[in-house]
């Protein structure tokens, strides 16, 4: 398994995540399971469809999240010199447009808010780079040239 990172803010939202499937999703599922089952409509081992679905994947979303939190690298600092997991990095590109975005682990991508991924392109363009550097980065529309104009 390749080696996942998360800022400190996508730990704390994951735990509660867990927290909430673990405490309320799981419980509620197994509160649906025995109401169908003591009014008659359904035999044991012979749940609808949809109360197996729901079961599964929040059983699995919990394997998974219990798995990422134990073995990810949390990145609780990182440094304003170079662009690295957790730093936001201001860009502007060819069109002198100025953009902002975030270096997050995988599982905290989140494009409406500007956190991209640190194995993203633009990310990979990114990481490691300083203030006033050029990168390029080819994307499906083209190839994008960006100059890094701060870090924090």
């Amino acid at each position: 398994m390749a080696t996942k990172f998360l800022t400190e803010e996508g730990r704390l939202r994951l735990e509660a995540e867990l927290h909430e499937l673990k405490t309320v999703k799981r419980p509620e599922i197994i509160r649906r399971i025995h109401e169908a089952k003591e009014f008659g409509e359904l035999s044991e081992g012979n749940e609808p469809d949809e109360v197996k679905n729901d079961q599964a994947f929040t059983e699995g979303r919990i394997m998974m999240l219990e798995r990422l939190l134990r073995d990810a690298i949390i990145v609780s600092e990182h440094s304003s010199d170079t662009v690295s997991i957790g730093a936001t990095v201001s860009v502007r590109d060819d069109g002198e447009s100025q953009r902002e975005f975030t270096i997050v682990g995988t599982e905290e991508i989140d494009l409406a808010t500007g956190k991209i991924s640190n194995e993203s392109p633009l990310g990979v363009a990114l990481v490691g780079r300083k203030v006033g550097e050029h990168v390029t980065v080819e994307t499906p529309a083209g190839t994008r040239a960006y100059e890094i104009t701060g870090i924090t």
